[in-house]
């Protein structure tokens, strides 16, 4: 199965609402990612499964036709729902399979990734580094000079993901997380339109493509 990232839309909401239950299954109150699609200050991308057949390019980053072939569709509902324990009422096959989202705000020069998750399974496979990916470049796009997030302290290999990207730990939110009460490290990259982190950045790029296959991200 091939992914690619995509905006988010509506008929995503089941899917995405069931992978943020997964990943955080003490935030309350969920998520109102209907509301959340309506804002002007939020984007957020989904993690999507591709089929032959698809037809996705076009000059920049648009969507020009998203139909798969509908007996692909069939069988991999089929098999996602099997594979991945999602309910049936989740997704049909009208809808696309998602893995995972990430939700970005942008205020001002900054873009702040509000929260990213991956389904449990599709997890340490390469999927969250393609968010964080898409969320730079989503940001580069968007003019932002520095992009933002938040990361629990005991979450090292998040950690790691993120610094890869050039992320730096800057401050100690304090019992930021109100499941158990734990900090969370503020970490932030600057002046990512600069030429030299421009430069960083399409070397992760590539070195993600060699790694794990050139994955299409469709930012808008």
């Amino acid at each position: 199965m091939d992914f690619y990232v995509r905006p988010m839309h509506s008929g995503d909401i089941p899917q995405v609402t069931q992978i943020e239950r997964e990943a955080f299954a003490t935030t309350w109150p969920p998520t109102a990612f209907r509301r959340e699609l309506g804002n002007r200050m939020s984007r957020y991308l989904v993690i999507s499964a591709e089929a032959d057949g698809y037809k996705v390019g076009g000059s920049g980053p648009v969507v020009q036709s998203l139909v798969p072939p509908a007996a692909w569709v069939q069988r991999m509902v089929e098999g996602v729902k099997n594979i991945f324990g999602v309910p049936p009422e989740i997704i049909n096959p009208e809808q696309e399979f998602v893995a995972g989202y990430v939700g970005i705000w942008f205020i001002v020069d900054e873009a702040h990734i509000t929260s990213i998750a991956v389904r449990e399974p599709l997890r340490r496979t390469g999927l969250g580094e393609l968010l964080v990916m898409a969320s730079v470049e989503l940001a580069m796009v968007r003019r932002a000079q520095r992009v933002t997030l938040e990361a629990r302290i005991s979450n090292e290999p998040a950690h790691a993901l993120y610094e890869k990207y050039g992320f730096k730990k800057i401050n100690i939110r304090k019992r930021y997380y109100s499941d158990n009460g734990e900090d969370a490290y503020i970490m932030t990259v600057d002046s990512i339109l600069s030429p030299s982190y421009q430069r960083k950045f399409e070397e992760m790029v590539t070195l993600y493509n060699r790694r794990r296959g050139e994955a299409k991200r469709i930012l808008a």
